[in-house]
């Protein structure tokens, strides 16, 4: 296993909404993307061990796209879900229920191709994506 990221961040949301915005297509589609030039027009989610699930990210100007996707390992209702991406890599994501937020806990194995600071804030600036768009709803 290569080195492991891990990023957090609370949302101001019930852990039942934040599961719920984390894991409904249509809500997918809305928060994830590391930037605004970026966006997710399809996403399917079959949220059971075993089962698939694809995100379609490409730039908004066309110039370049791809599919996130895996297999879930682990899925747990309400506290954890556990993927293999289709790389190899395996994902650990943690809701912790806070009461009236949540706190959200990411663990992924790092690629080769870029430096671990640039997968890091990626992945953070979605996940700050997702605390946006969740808390947006309330």
């Amino acid at each position: 296993m290569g080195t492991m990221i891990t990023i957090e961040t609370t949302v101001h949301v019930s852990v039942e909404d934040a599961w719920f915005y984390w894991t409904e297509p249509e809500h997918i589609t809305k928060w994830s993307a590391a930037s605004d030039e970026w966006h997710a027009p399809k996403a399917e989610n079959d949220l059971r061990a075993g089962g698939k699930f694809i995100t379609r990210m490409e730039a908004k100007d066309g110039s370049f796209g791809f599919d996130f996707g895996g297999i879930y390992d682990e899925v747990n209702l309400h506290r954890l879900i556990s993927y293999t991406l289709d790389d190899g890599r395996k994902v650990t994501i943690t809701f912790a229920d806070q009461g009236n937020k949540t706190k959200i806990t990411e663990v992924f194995e790092a690629e080769a191709e870029n430096s671990i600071e640039m997968q890091r804030d990626g992945w953070q600036a979605i996940l700050d994506n997702f605390k946006r768009y969740s808390e947006s709803h309330k």
